[in-house]
């Protein structure tokens, strides 16, 4: 409304200045005509400054900070100087003793006049008031829960098994916390969201991994007790309520395609790091029409976010997003009596690992590397988002955002869903994975180098005849948890050796894949072998089933671990050996590719070579 009056009044008005001007300007100089010459003033830059404030607002990603403040400025010392230089006319023409039917018709003129502005000022507010009311009352930010809505057993929360809640612990319509699209199209968050469409945030209810898994679940234990993986994976339907009755998708269609979305993110109130998705969400005040469909819904309540912003800084920025609990709610992970009816076991748990390494310096702040430093670095941004005064070593103007690409281990289900720049996004995850990918304001504590480096230890010369020792040391060097991370009975991680002739006959091998890209047995791998309260293993990632751990190994930040390999060097003809050894990574081992996802085209996931490292032996008789 403010928008629209001053545009309507914005040419009349200068018609009128004009007009006053010419008669004026001849007069002697006094207080009101001082007065009068400053609000001009005030008002032309009033115009000027509103001007360009509409044109960004429309036009560009954000209002300019300068002009606003002028804008506002102006208004202010229009108002002190319109005020002054209107009323004290009326005062002196009400004291006036001269009854002329000139002076009567003045008074009557400006009784009129104040009469038609404070009429037209009040209903302006009504007008607003109004719409306002109206808006209101037809917006709802939460859904009473149905008499008949299914609740897990025993448990009082909606959301449960999940500790997923609303802050109103009533359901969020799916539309309220989807529409990640529009902060791109909007043309303010187009960068953030381009890094967001091909991450695993994005993927994290579509993957069709989670989907196999969550489905096998659902049909054993039943549709509530997928609640439990939906906190973390699927907020969008697991607060709308959509898992309350089976069906393939357990979800919604908005919560499918947008897995953790911008919002669902940016809503969260208070996280704590119990994990199993133990964070509130309040499902943020939308502006008008911004969830309408057409392009003028959108026109408008875009215009209003950047005209207008602070509503949607206050809903979407709050401090302890910057912290790693915040990401602690979700990346730490148990199974209870409520899932597997025995008790508590502890899954993967990347902030206690954290937590307890020397990444995290709790008497200094300024030696600890949160999650953000690393798996969100800086970006060179035009985005409305950069700079930021509450981070650590940065300021409002560095013209950097986070990467919402949240780089990790998952280089396979992004080009499996052919998602946006999934090709880039993947080359980057791989130079990530070998430590290739350079982060410039962490450098002098997040050293150079492979992330994960392996090395070839053995002697450098060797008599025919004898045995010859080989060790492979591996050091996880920059993961800030244990390498590898996550499901380690899904993934794999595993030493990669051969030893070959000077002719490349091998010699030796071991951790290689066969025909059917299985590693072969007896390998060094990095996993775990959970197992269910009979005993048998958990390799289908049943975790509903998990009671305990058999076995496991991984490797701790900054730990080293190694693996040691001998021959018999015998055969007559061998005058060199050449030993190579690689650290190789895939997301999904092979029997799990064969047993349950037998729905995916790919017959196997890429394999990654996270460092390598070769060394000469020369043998002598």
């Amino acid at each position: 409304m403010h928008t629209i009056v001053g545009l309507l009044f914005l040419f009349p008005y200068l018609w009128y200045q004009y007009q006053h001007w010419l008669e004026y300007k001849d007069r002697p100089v006094n207080e009101f005509v001082i007065m009068g010459y400053v609000a001009m003033a005030a008002t032309t830059v009033a115009i000027i400054s509103g001007s360009f404030l509409t044109y960004e607002a429309i036009f560009t990603s954000s209002i300019t900070d300068v002009w606003k403040k002028i804008h506002l400025t102006s208004a202010f010392v229009l108002v002190a100087s319109v005020i002054p230089h209107v009323g004290l006319i009326i005062i002196r023409d009400s004291k006036a003793v001269n009854k002329s039917e000139t002076i009567q018709a003045r008074k009557a003129g400006q009784k009129k006049y104040s009469f038609n502005s404070v009429y037209f000022l009040f209903y302006q507010f009504a007008v607003v008031g109004v719409l306002m009311f109206a808006y209101s009352s037809s917006h709802s930010d939460s859904v009473t829960v149905p008499d008949d809505y299914p609740y897990h057993e025993g448990l009082k929360s909606p959301f449960a098994p999940s500790l997923a809640r609303t802050e109103s612990g009533e359901l969020i319509e799916a539309e309220l916390l989807g529409g990640s699209e529009s902060c791109g199209t909007s043309g303010c968050h187009s960068e953030i969201k381009e890094e967001w469409e091909a991450s695993a945030h994005r993927y994290a209810a579509s993957d069709p991994f989670f989907r196999k898994i969550q489905e096998n679940m659902g049909k054993q234990k039943g549709a509530v007790a997928s609640r439990y993986c939906a906190g973390c994976h699927d907020p969008i339907g697991l607060f709308a309520g959509s898992a309350n009755l089976f069906s393939d998708k357990l979800t919604n269609n908005i919560g499918l395609d947008e897995g953790i979305s911008c919002v669902s993110c940016h809503s969260m109130t208070e996280a704590d790091v119990q994990g199993n998705a133990d964070y509130a969400i309040a499902s943020p005040e939308r502006y008008i029409f911004e969830l309408k469909d057409g392009k003028m819904a959108k026109l408008i309540s875009d215009f209003l976010i950047r005209a207008y912003p602070e509503k949607h800084v206050d809903s979407y920025s709050r401090t302890f997003y910057k912290t790693s609990e915040y990401c602690g709610s979700c990346h730490k992970q148990y199974i209870d009596e409520d899932i597997n009816n025995v008790g508590w076991v502890q899954l993967q748990n990347q902030y206690d690992q954290w937590r307890k390494s020397h990444w995290n310096d709790e008497e200094n702040p300024f030696a600890t590397l949160e999650c953000r430093d690393c798996h969100m670095p800086l970006t060179a941004s035009e985005d409305p988002a950069r700079g930021d005064v509450h981070d650590l070593n940065r300021t409002a103007d560095d013209k950097k955002h986070r990467s919402h690409r949240f780089l990790g281990g998952n280089q396979y289900v992004p080009k499996l869903l052919d998602l946006p720049n999934a090709d880039k996004h993947v080359e980057l995850i791989e130079k990530w994975l070998r430590g290739d990918y350079e982060i410039p304001e962490i450098q002098d504590q997040w050293v150079k180098g492979e992330a994960i480096p392996i090395s070839v230890i053995s002697p450098d010369s060797i008599q025919l005849g004898k045995e010859l020792k080989m060790d492979v040391i591996i050091t996880n060097k920059k993961a800030g948890h244990e390498f590898p991370t996550g499901p380690l009975d899904m993934m794999q991680s595993w030493i990669e050796i051969t030893a070959e002739d000077q002719d490349g006959n091998i010699l030796f091998s071991s951790g290689t894949l066969d025909e059917d890209h299985v590693i072969e047995s007896g390998s060094f791998i990095f996993k775990a072998e959970p197992v269910d309260q009979y005993g048998n293993l958990i390799d289908r990632h049943n975790l509903w089933e998990l009671v305990g751990v058999r076995y496991s190994r991984a490797l701790y930040p900054g730990k080293t671990d190694y693996a040691r390999y001998a021959i018999d060097i015998t055969e007559e003809n061998t005058t060199d050996i050449y030993i190579t050894a690689k650290l190789q990574y895939r997301k999904f081992n092979q029997f799990l590719m064969n047993e349950v996802f037998t729905e995916i085209d790919d017959e196997t996931a890429p394999v990654t070579t996270v460092s390598s490292d070769t060394h000469h032996v020369k043998v002598s008789r």
